[in-house]
């Protein structure tokens, strides 16, 4: 149950995500949505491992924005440099 928490949670924070990180928005839709899917899960997994918060903490949202924010930066970052 977490897991699927956790996955609409990354679709909220995709979402966030691609309000806040910079520049034009090259990927559609879908490809935010499961960025912020992968940024929510890399963000949940490094804050519990790393200690800094506890399963069901409030820290976890901000943490997968952060992951999600992260993620789309490396993912723009990609197609600047590979594009099409």
């Amino acid at each position: 149950m977490e897991i699927i928490l956790t996955i609409i949670i990354g679709f909220f924070v995709g979402l966030f995500a691609r309000a806040i990180v910079p520049g034009r928005n090259i990927s559609g839709f879908i490809m935010t949505t499961l960025l912020g899917i992968a940024g929510a899960l890399l963000g949940k997994f490094l804050g519990q491992n790393l200690g800094l918060y506890a399963e069901g903490q409030q820290a976890g949202f901000f943490m997968s924005l952060i992951g999600a924010m992260i993620i789309l930066f490396i993912y723009h970052e990609y197609l600047k440099k590979y594009p099409g």
